[in-house]
């Protein structure tokens, strides 16, 4: 028993070393288990309609909150935070603002390989062990791992948040079919603090730690397909794509710190574009500035719909 917790201990010191070597600013490590107090929030959440037209959100409930049923012999959530913090924001202060996650490369692809280099010399040194990679692709509670093991609590904006190091960063997980030494949850540090309630211009946090996701300003010019609501318009605060309000007013972002990955760099056209250049934004110009970003997502007609509803706004 006491070989396989030093074993066991000894491995997750591993992952954590060499997890730093690839950039990520902390793990933590849980059992797998089933997370049956998320059962009735995320029920809840659903029931009243807050994920809009995510649909993917109702689906594969059970394995969102067990990751044993998502990939079997699971013994182990390893969760990782990777800093994308840049706080050079865009030169116009009147053009169309983008939330700061989308500057650089798409962190998808970015996060995804690093994880599978870490996999792959986890499996030179210990072996073929079992295990998956994970970046925002799969229904994997990845806050609730990343609070379960110790990263940070919960805030009133929903966000995890560290003490140490605010909340600008990607959650990425690994499930493993190996036994490790978890780590410990951290006590919630929000106090009586409401900064991000007060802020939101959508109303979005319809309570503390609970946000009406089908009221964010990121669904309506991220995911929402269709016609951005008329009563929207008027309070989207200039946010072409994502927002970052709640961020930005959250006093434990004091401690933020500048990414070091290059590939989260702003292409060196974005930072410079004015007002008037978002207004004549082309086919070209776009395909140029965001070919690996997650502005992608939207498309140009996304994004010109999202900067028609700005003009509007500001009419």
């Amino acid at each position: 028993m006491a070989k396989a917790k030093q074993l066991a201990s000894d491995r997750s010191a591993w992952i954590k070393r060499r997890a730093q070597e690839l950039g990520f600013v902390s793990v933590g490590i849980s059992v797998a288990r089933q997370l049956t107090e998320e059962a009735p929030r995320l029920e809840a959440w659903l029931k009243q309609d807050m994920h809009g037209e995510m649909a993917y959100m109702e689906g594969h409930f059970d394995k969102r909150l067990d990751p044993r049923k998502l990939l079997p012999g699971t013994k182990s959530v390893v969760s990782l935070l990777f800093n994308y913090h840049n706080p050079i924001g865009q030169s116009d202060t009147e053009a169309p603002r983008l939330s700061q996650y989308a500057y650089g490369e798409d962190y998808h692809f970015v996060l995804k390989w690093k994880l599978k280099e870490l996999l792959k010399w986890m499996r030179a040194e210990w072996g073929d062990i079992g295990g998956r990679v994970y970046v925002d692709s799969a229904p994997i509670l990845e806050r609730a791992w990343a609070r379960q093991s110790g990263l940070g609590w919960i805030g009133k904006n929903s966000l995890l948040i560290s003490k140490k190091k605010g909340s600008y960063f990607f959650l990425a997980e690994m499930l493993l079919d190996v036994d490790l030494e978890p780590d410990a949850p951290v006590t919630d540090h929000c106090g009586t603090c409401t900064r991000c309630i007060d802020a939101c211009p959508t109303d979005a946090i319809i309570k503390p730690n609970v946000v009406d996701g089908s009221k964010c300003i990121s669904y309506f010019t991220i995911e929402l397909r269709g016609a951005i609501p008329e009563p929207v318009k008027g309070h989207m605060e200039n946010w072409m794509f994502g927002c970052d309000i709640c961020q930005e007013v959250c006093p434990w972002n004091r401690h933020a710190t500048p990414t070091a990955e290059p590939r989260f760099s702003p292409h060196p056209r974005l930072m410079d574009m004015t007002n008037s250049d978002w207004e004549d934004l082309t086919e070209d110009i776009f395909r140029d500035v965001f070919k690996d970003s997650p502005v992608k997502r939207t498309g140009l007609l996304g994004l010109k719909r999202n900067i028609r509803a700005l003009r509007q706004e500001s009419e």
